[in-house]
């Protein structure tokens, strides 16, 4: 079956150049949704995704009808690509049935995997600098020695036979924080 999938962002667009050009491809099964690109739910989107199945093929007349950004839609080819599910772009003439489609895709992969590291070792690069001008602190513990919540999850801890979960459920302390303090105490208690 070849599904297709028309969106425009406002209530007030139309979709019929796109219906019209996912027609003309030969889309068995139109699904038609007015949602901002941004917007991280799509229910039209969402259901049509859950219902194709194997050997299917998804038809979008651009590659940003199904997101804002490259990191979304890569998501979107690599679980389309786990279930055996086929993807065209008309725009651009990426069909993942052929050969060439399926290298195009890698990459732009390939491209958007070099540009998350980019971007990370920009990142850490900044980091370095404003640790060495003394401007980094990293970011603001919320659970100091002066937290009530804290204080008194270790004070149930040390008085009670409560599990974890129940005394972070009391306090409101997360438990991932809660086991770090004490791994703190208890390496503080091995030193001294």
């Amino acid at each position: 079956m070849i599904y297709g999938y028309a969106r425009v962002s406002t209530q007030d667009q139309n979709l019929d150049t796109q219906i019209e050009q996912l027609t003309k491809f030969g889309v068995d099964d139109i699904v038609k949704e007015k949602i901002s690109g941004v917007s991280k739910q799509k229910q039209q989107l969402d259901e049509l995704l859950s219902k194709i199945t194997t050997g299917d093929t998804l038809v979008v007349t651009r590659m940003d009808r199904l997101g804002r950004n490259t990191v979304q839609l890569l998501q979107l080819v690599e679980q389309l690509r786990e279930r055996n599910i086929h993807f065209v772009i008309l725009n651009l003439g990426i069909d993942t049935r052929t050969p060439t489609g399926k290298f195009f895709l890698t990459v732009m992969a390939a491209f958007s995997e070099l540009d998350r590291e980019m971007i990370k070792e920009k990142q850490r690069s900044g980091i370095k600098l404003a640790k060495q001008k003394g401007k980094y602190r990293g970011r603001v513990k919320k659970y100091t020695d002066k937290h009530p919540g804290m204080n008194h999850a270790i004070e149930l801890r040390n008085t009670t036979d409560k599990t974890v979960k129940e005394i972070c459920a009391i306090t409101k302390v997360s438990q991932a924080a809660f086991y770090r303090k004490l791994k703190e105490i208890e390496e503080k208690e091995g030193i001294q």
